[in-house]
């Protein structure tokens, strides 16, 4: 199925690139908004791709009022990198897999509004994830398109990122299928580096004091030899 969407050709219509709205209601949904926008960044950064947070989609040229913010956005076969806002008739594609941090102020809106549009528009996945988990009590629900109908995702599986999901504490974890290793968030990477600088020092540090004991041993060596000829 495509999505029809009215059209309208005209090049003084203005769409904005912010409503001035706030980007979360509370800390834990703009934690895990920030963190899976930049875990998914580093993640695609060799692809054409884009990752956007909190920016308006609009969907139907003409009408700047058609438009939805999606707490994160993954869109394939596009130019890398951010944007003000994404035209979907300008850039020829819609997201692949959409991320809606909810609430239970925000249930309705997120179940039902949003979904059905995203099913619309035909976007593959959509995923809702409750970090408080006020209304999911497995805080993670995810709907992949099947025809033209959303079905729900039983086994935390992005099929477009290649990427299992897991619920870690308020946030979201994303191990790659090829692998099984973990996308670090942030937090993790400066620990991993840390770590890793920390062996790297104490790898330089060894190798430091076995050229020392070498240099001594070879020293010794060579006043044996002063003192008692060549060695058998």
């Amino acid at each position: 199925m495509s999505a029809v969407v009215p059209t309208l050709k005209t090049s003084e219509i203005i769409y904005p690139s912010s409503d001035g709205e706030p980007v979360a209601e509370s800390y834990d949904h703009f934690y895990v908004i920030s963190v899976t926008l930049e875990v998914l960044k580093q993640y695609l950064s060799n692809r054409q791709a884009t990752v956007l947070a909190n920016q308006f989609l609009y969907y139907a040229q003409g009408f700047p009022k058609l438009r939805v913010a999606p707490d994160v956005m993954v869109i394939f076969d596009v130019e890398p990198g951010g944007r003000d806002n994404y035209k979907t008739w300008e850039e020829g594609q819609v997201p692949k897999v959409i991320f809606e941090m909810t609430s239970k102020s925000t249930r309705n809106e997120d179940k039902f509004t949003k979904k059905d549009l995203y099913e619309r528009l035909e976007v593959q996945e959509y995923w809702l994830f409750d970090p408080r988990g006020e209304w999911i009590a497995e805080k993670l629900q995810g709907y992949r398109l099947r025809g033209d109908t959303y079905e729900l995702i039983t086994d935390n599986r992005s099929e477009p990122l290649k990427l299992r999901l897991a619920i870690e504490g308020k946030l979201i974890g994303f191990y790659r299928e090829d692998n099984g290793e973990k996308l670090l968030i942030p937090d993790e990477l400066a620990s991993a580096l840390n770590a890793e600088r920390q062996r790297a020092e104490a790898e330089r540090q060894r190798a430091e004091a076995e050229s020392q004991r070498a240099t001594e041993l070879e020293s010794l060596l060579e006043r044996y030899r002063e003192q008692f000829g060549e060695l058998p």
